[in-house]
């Protein structure tokens, strides 16, 4: 059974730091590019970031340069690093399997809370 675990969320001021967690059970983390979503309320879940088995990264325009996705492939974790955090980065942070029809997944951790203050 699929398991993903997001921890690390929290309260922090603009332009401050944050850095996310994602244990993922080994079936689904070891075959699979992952990837970072996030859901604002009243907001559409929207795509993050996504790294490949072998360290590829991609980013959303609006969080690149400021966040940064990497995996330990031995933990089966994924992290994501986040800086210069602004209040519309506000939302709650989930990690799945990257695919462009994640809207349609259906199985998500319980998710992380991010609030940025301004």
């Amino acid at each position: 059974q699929v398991q993903l675990v997001e921890s690390g969320g929290g309260l922090v001021q603009a332009v401050g730091s944050l850095r996310l967690s994602c244990a993922a059970s080994g079936s689904t983390f070891s075959s699979n590019a992952m990837g970072w979503y996030r859901q604002s309320p009243g907001k559409q879940r929207e795509w993050v970031a996504a790294i490949t088995n072998g360290g590829r990264t991609n980013y959303a325009d609006y969080v690149k340069s400021r966040f940064t996705i990497s995996r330990d492939n031995a933990k089966n974790t994924v992290y994501l690093q986040m800086s210069g955090l602004k209040p519309e980065d506000t939302a709650v942070y989930y990690c799945n399997i990257d695919g462009p029809d994640f809207l349609e997944y259906d199985y998500w951790g319980q998710g992380t809370q991010v609030t940025v203050s301004s």
